[in-house]
């Protein structure tokens, strides 16, 4: 801009607009000396000069580069500040906070990915880990069928953090409970016995995996695992009639709770 344009002085309101910076911005550097306006009307309003403006837009630079107002206040007016040196720390800086944004982009993107597929695992992958009777299909039906609660967003959150080796932790509490399971109805050992209740409640522990699981929530998924073909041949494959003894030791342990299970709800 000529330098006669600013022969009388530029106002706060004129300065904020060229700048796009705030008024109250504005009159706050000035309060605190950063950078002041060198004349005044005769009504005592403050007008910026070229001289002024120049300082003003170096202001604005560094503080869109991220230095704070004590430190460019250093920059302007410090001989022996080293200015390419607090640049360079303040590059150092903007790297670090990209890495941090780009993390963050990335668990944001784990995070999407998560809430629409449930497993983050390939195919093979899921084979591997979940053995052959696996269905891949599982996370996507489950999605259709429970996408809009609580416990789906739950799922996807611990999801998204998983690794194929956590995943596999899982897979292999999962089996080991089954195992337990079908042992102690081997064993004989009552539904409603102590032992049948500690690995009721253990089953709750393992289920945590994908979300917590309430007494009563337990009562209705146990009578899923005795009611549906998918969860009940699961079952029966581990030993038969597995599913209903199961469901019969988790009514139990409700029962002992206080909960009734012919009233249980999914809470």
């Amino acid at each position: 801009m000529p330098e006669d344009e600013y022969a009388d002085g530029l106002t706060v309101g004129q300065v904020a607009a060229r700048l796009g910076v705030t008024v109250r911005a504005l009159h706050h550097w000035d309060e605190i000396g950063l950078a002041r306006p060198s004349l005044r009307t005769a009504a005592g309003y403050r007008l910026y000069t070229a001289a002024d403006l120049e300082r003003l837009h170096r202001v604005v630079v560094y503080r869109e580069l991220g230095l704070g107002l004590e430190r460019i206040r250093a920059v302007l007016d410090d001989s022996a500040t080293d200015v390419t040196g607090a640049l360079r720390a303040q590059r150092a800086q903007v790297r670090e906070r990209i890495e941090r944004l780009e993390r963050l982009g990335a668990g944001l993107d784990r995070m999407i990915d998560a809430h629409e597929r449930g497993v983050l695992l390939s195919v093979e992958q899921q084979a591997v880990i979940f053995g052959p009777g696996w269905d891949p299909e599982g996370p996507a039906k489950a999605r259709a069928l429970y996408g809009d609660t609580p416990q789906w967003r739950q799922y996807a959150e611990r999801s998204a953090g998983r690794t194929p080796e956590e995943w596999q932790a899982v897979a292999d509490a999962t089996a080991a409970l089954d195992r337990d399971l079908a042992a102690a109805m081997e064993a004989g050992l009552a539904p409603d016995g102590p032992e049948a209740g500690a690995l009721v409640e253990r089953h709750r522990a393992v289920f945590a995996a994908y979300f917590p699981l309430t007494r009563e929530m337990q009562v209705l998924l146990a009578r899923r695992y005795e009611t549906d073909p998918g969860f009940a041949a699961h079952y029966d494959a581990v030993r038969p009639g597995l599913a209903g003894w199961f469901r019969l030791a988790v009514d139990a342990s409700a029962r002992a709770h206080g909960i009734d299970p012919d009233t249980a709800a999914w809470r």
